[in-house]
C-alpha cells in the first residue's frame, strides 16, 4: 500500500464544522433538493474536457442560497472563504433557463408524437418525422448542457462554508473570544522542562529511531508512556461511555467520497489526508469522519435521536506546512490516538447538545488538574462544516503556552445533507394504519450533527508531562488516571526507581 498526500487546503484543527429553516430562530442552510429530474449519474466535465460521473451531490437548496445571496455573500467574507457565489448563482440561473428549454422541447416533441397517431397523409407524416427528429436532436444537446451544468454548479455551491452562529466573534484566530478560564498555571521552584526532554530522561519517547523507520514527526511511546497512552484511551472511553455515549471502534481507511461529506477536502495543495494511490479511499484524520458515515443514506426515526458515540481510533494527517519549534515532538505528528464524541440530534437540540459536549470536555479536563481556557472560535478558524467551534487549549508550561487539547463544533446539517442523514419526525396527528401506509406522514428533515475530541493523546501527554514534573524529574500520574494503569501514580526516572 502505498501512501502519499492526497493534495487541499483546509487544516483537520480548523475543519470542525450551513444551517437551515427548521426552526424560526434558525438560520436556514444553504441546502432541499433544487433539482429533481436529473440522475446521480449526471456526466460531469473535467478540464481535460473529458466526461467523469461525480461521486455524490449534497442535497443544496439553490434556490435558499440566490435569495438569500446577500447573506450568504457576508458569510463567506467573514470565513475568509474562497468560495465564488457569483458563479454559484449565475450557474444556477442559467440551469434554470435551460431546464425550461429542455421542457418546451419535451412537449413540442410529445405533441408531434400524439399528432402521428392518427391517419395523416404520406407527405404530412415525413413532415411530423423530420420535425421530431429535429427536436429529438436539440434535445440531446439541451439535456447534455443540462447535465454539465448540474455537475457543475454542484461543484462550486460544495465550497459554500455553513451559515455561522450569530454570537460567533468576527476575523481571525485572534478575535477568538475567552468563554472560561479554569485553574491557575502551575508553579515550580525549580527549572521546567518541556515534554520533548522528559521524555528523554524518563526513557518514554524515541522520535529518532521513528524518523529512521517512518520519517519526521513520528514517534515511538515505551514503558510508561504506553501504559498512559491506553490509560488516557480507556479513561475517556469509560468516561463518555458514563454518560451515555456508546462506544465504537471505526474502520481508519475510508472512501474519499466520505471525507469530502464530512467537510474535509482530501486533494489539494495543503490538504491533511493520505490518500491511498490508486484507490478512492483514504486514511482517517478523525474518528468524525467513519462515525458519520454509519448512518449515511438513512432515515432515523425521531424516537431513536439523540445517537451518541464515542468513537476510539488511530488518526493520520500530513500536517502540511507545519514547523518550527511550537510543534517539536508529540504536539503535532502524523500519527496519533484520539477518542472522539459524535452526537447525532433533532436541529432544535443542537445548540444545547453542543454546550453538553464542551461541558464534558471541561469536566475531563478539570478532573486531572488541567489550567485551560474555553474559547468561542472567530469566524475565519471555523472551517466549512462548523456553524460554531469551541476550542480548550492547555497550559503547557515546558513549551511557555496555552496549547490546543479539544474541540467541540456544531456542524447543523452541513454534513447530514451530504451524508444524506435525515430522520422522520414523529405525527401524533396520523394514525397509526394510515402511517403505515405513508399516508400523513411528516416528511423527514436532516438531523444536526456535532463532533468533540475527548482526548487527543500525544498533546493529553504533553499537557501531564509537563504540569506534573516534580523537582527530581519524576512525573506524578492524576489520580482518575490510576485505575487504567494498573495503579501507577509516579513515573520515576530509571535511575531512581527500586
Amino acid at each position: 500500500m502505498v501512501l502519499h498526500s492526497c493534495l487541499t487546503g483546509t487544516t483537520f484543527h480548523s475543519l470542525r464544522t450551513l444551517t437551515f429553516r427548521l426552526l424560526p430562530y434558525y438560520p436556514r442552510p444553504l441546502l432541499p433538493l433544487a433539482i429533481r429530474s436529473l440522475s446521480t449519474s449526471a456526466a460531469a466535465v473535467t478540464h481535460e474536457n473529458q466526461v467523469v460521473k461525480p461521486q455524490w451531490k449534497a442535497a443544496i437548496d439553490f434556490k435558499w442560497i440566490r435569495d438569500n445571496k446577500d447573506s450568504v455573500a457576508l458569510n463567506i467574507k467573514n470565513r475568509n472563504s474562497n468560495a465564488n457565489l457569483e458563479l454559484v448563482v449565475q450557474l444556477y440561473d442559467k440551469l434554470l433557463n435551460v431546464q425550461k428549454e429542455v421542457e418546451k422541447l419535451r412537449a413540442e416533441r410529445n405533441a408531434v408524437a400524439n399528432k402521428m397517431k392518427g391517419k395523416l397523409e404520406p407527405s404530412e407524416r415525413q413532415k411530423l418525422i423530420e420535425e421530431g427528429k429535429n427536436l429529438k436532436e436539440e434535445l440531446v444537446t439541451l439535456e447534455e448542457e443540462l447535465l454539465k451544468l448540474t455537475d457543475e454548479l454542484q461543484q462550486e455551491a460544495q465550497s459554500i462554508p455553513n451559515m455561522t452562529h450569530p454570537d460567533v466573534p468576527l476575523g481571525g484566530e485572534d478575535s477568538s473570544t475567552v468563554r472560561k478560564m479554569v485553574g491557575k498555571p502551575a508553579e515550580f521552584s525549580f527549572p521546567v522542562k518541556d515534554h520533548v526532554q522528559l521524555g528523554k530522561e524518563l526513557d518514554l519517547f524515541d522520535f529518532d529511531a521513528a524518523a529512521e523507520v517512518s520519517g519526521s514527526k513520528f514517534y515511538y511511546l515505551k514503558n510508561e508512556a504506553v501504559l498512559l497512552e491506553m490509560g488516557l484511551v480507556n479513561w475517556a472511553v469509560s468516561e463518555a461511555m458514563k454518560r451515555g455515549f456508546t462506544p465504537l471502534t471505526t474502520p481508519e481507511i475510508v472512501r474519499s467520497s466520505v471525507v469530502e461529506k464530512c467537510g474535509f477536502q482530501p486533494r489539494g495543495t495543503n490538504t491533511q489526508v493520505y490518500s491511498i494511490e490508486n484507490s478512492d479511499q483514504c486514511l482517517i484524520g478523525t474518528a468524525e469522519i467513519p462515525v458519520g458515515g454509519i448512518h449515511m443514506d438513512s432515515i432515523l426515526s425521531e424516537s431513536s435521536l439523540p445517537l451518541k458515540y464515542v468513537a476510539f481510533s488511530h488518526c493520520f494527517r500530513t500536517e502540511a506546512g507545519a514547523a518550527g519549534a511550537a510543534t517539536r515532538g508529540l504536539y503535532r505528528v502524523h500519527q496519533f490516538s484520539k477518542v472522539e464524541m459524535f452526537i447525532l440530534c433533532r436541529p432544535d437540540e443542537s445548540d444545547s447538545y453542543h454546550e453538553e459536549l464542551i461541558g464534558i470536555e471541561e469536566e475531563l479536563f478539570s478532573s486531572l488538574g488541567f489550567h485551560f481556557k474555553t474559547l468561542d472560535m472567530a469566524s475565519e478558524d471555523l472551517g466549512a462544516p462548523a456553524y460554531r467551534k469551541f476550542d480548550v487549549e492547555a497550559w503547557m508550561p515546558g513549551l511557555g503556552r496555552y496549547g490546543e487539547i479539544s474541540s467541540a463544533s456544531n456542524c447543523t446539517d452541513y454534513q447530514s445533507r451530504r451524508l444524506g442523514i435525515r430522520y422522520r419526525p414523529e405525527s401524533s396527528s396520523s394514525s397509526s394504519s394510515s402511517s403505515k401506509k405513508g399516508k400523513n406522514a411528516a416528511p423527514t428533515q436532516f438531523v444536526h450533527t456535532l463532533n468533540a475530541t475527548a482526548c487527543a493523546v500525544p498533546r493529553m501527554i504533553v499537557t501531564l508531562l509537563e504540569n506534573f514534573q516534580q523537582e527530581d524529574g519524576s512525573v506524578i500520574i492524576p489520580e482518575p488516571l490510576r485505575p487504567f494503569m494498573g495503579g501507577l501514580q509516579i513515573i520515576k526516572p530509571k535511575h531512581i526507581q527500586n
